[in-house]
């Protein structure tokens, strides 16, 4: 063996950090409503099924396949945010394997609805501190994911997720 055989800690990729890091950017092009974003996220011909895991059986929501589709679903398939509202979505408890260039992501999730307060046009009462407005858990449920390593990128091939809730989608 040779010093050129041996790999250093910080050449070695993190995996698991990196699959955190694909989901860190999935909340936020979420959030942001940002279809270019989420779908950089997704292989070509990736699927997302959505469904309502509550009664005796989970019902189908939605199946989205392909990255265009996928990302093009943040503004069609999500209310937009209203004036001073915004969302937050999270995971929380992922747990993460990976294993010879496929990897697998399961967590839970939790959406906020942020909704400020607009200042009244004489200004805040006397005594006002603090935020002004209310941040309200609106989703819940779970992600199960399937990813896939490109050279150096992990990228979403499938992923379910699981609202605990009913669910309805915005009519155009």
């Amino acid at each position: 063996m040779t010093a050129t055989d041996i790999l250093v800690p910080d050449t070695i990729p993190d995996h698991h950090r990196l699959i955190e890091e694909v989901f860190a950017r999935y909340v936020r092009a979420a959030d942001r409503r940002d279809p270019a974003a989420m779908a950089a996220l997704f292989t070509d011909t990736a699927t997302v099924a959505i469904h309502y895991r509550g009664g005796e059986r989970p019902e189908v929501l939605a199946e989205l396949t392909g990255a265009g589709t996928i990302g093009a679903a943040v503004t069609s398939g999500m209310a937009p945010h209203p004036p001073l509202g915004w969302s937050h979505h999270t995971l929380l408890n992922p747990i993460i394997d990976v294993d010879a260039g496929h990897g697998r992501f399961d967590a839970q999730f939790l959406v906020y609805a942020v909704r400020g307060l607009p200042q009244p046009d004489d200004g805040w009462p006397a005594g006002t501190v603090g935020a002004q407005g209310s941040i309200v858990p609106i989703e819940s449920g779970y992600a199960h994911a399937e990813l896939v390593l490109s050279g150096a990128t992990w990228t979403i091939a499938h992923l379910v997720i699981e609202h605990d809730l009913p669910y309805a989608f915005p009519t155009p």
